[in-house]
């Protein structure tokens, strides 16, 4: 799992509750959030849709401060948005007008020898070398995500949340870039937090998979996922893992179908 990795908490959520008010009434999307995660840890988020994935990641990232309980990082309170928490969308949202390099240096300029250096760096690391003056039209949807990993990643955040960043990608962009991503955590041992649909992905990627139950969402269950990497979809231990969430799924679907019932 996370070995050599220091053993200190990087999220801290304590009792977090987060209502959405609208027209026809309030609407509680997450209830009872409790959840720590260590430093340097791989951690996804997997759940039905509408349970509240996202929206506690954007909690997470400061994008939206109204909640009750507490969200903390290395033990200061997370109120707003900081270079400390990288956030990186299931959209690239690149710059059309920016070409690669000036995309990932974003609102920093290049002319800055250290800017230039971390920016060549990072290009490196995420396999774009050659396309650096190429603009977000003339790359794949696969090149442009990593362009926008590669941005959050020049601030060093302390934390890395990624919001289904291949959800729309082909089955082979999708695998290639998670052996990507799984090689950018070992090398920068950066904290992350991957929401996702693809229980896959999740078994693939994580140290850890939070399973969320809907209306309201919560925690459902916490399944460490101690298989070494590099790890082989078809392996016998990896379907074993596969089937256990799946069944944690089917128990999550249970229970909702008898509470819409009134039973």
């Amino acid at each position: 799992m996370f070995v050599g990795r220091e053993n200190t908490v990087s999220i801290s959520i304590t009792s977090l509750d987060k209502t959405f008010v609208k027209s026809q009434g309030q609407v509680k999307v997450l209830q009872d959030i409790n959840l720590q995660v260590k430093k340097g840890e791989f951690v996804t988020v997997i759940g039905p849709s509408g349970c509240g994935k996202s929206t506690l990641l954007k909690l997470i990232a400061g994008l939206d401060h109204e909640f009750e309980g507490a969200i903390h990082l290395n033990g200061e309170p997370i109120t707003r948005p900081s270079i400390k928490q990288g956030f990186i969308f299931q959209e690239h949202r690149l710059f059309p007008w920016l070409t690669v390099e000036k995309n990932i240096a974003a609102d920093l300029s290049l002319k800055d020898p250290q800017v230039r250096s971390r920016v060549d760096e990072l290009i490196e690391l995420v396999r774009l070398k050659g396309f650096e003056k190429a603009y977000p039209k003339e790359i794949s949807g696969g090149m442009s995500q990593r362009v926008a990993i590669a941005r959050a990643l020049l601030r060093d955040p302390e934390v890395l949340l990624l919001d289904e960043p291949f959800g729309a990608l082909d089955a082979f962009t999708r695998t290639h870039l998670q052996d990507a991503l799984l090689e950018i955590w070992q090398q920068k041992k950066t904290t992350m937090i991957l929401v996702t649909h693809d229980i896959d992905e999740s078994i693939y990627l994580a140290d850890r998979i939070v399973i969320m139950s809907a209306r309201p969402g919560q925690i459902s269950n916490i399944i460490s996922v101690d298989l070494p990497h590099p790890r082989k979809r078809a392996s016998r231990s990896f379907q074993e893992f596969r089937q256990l969430v799946l069944s944690e799924f089917e128990k999550v679907e249970e229970l909702q179908l008898i509470e819409g019932s009134g039973i």
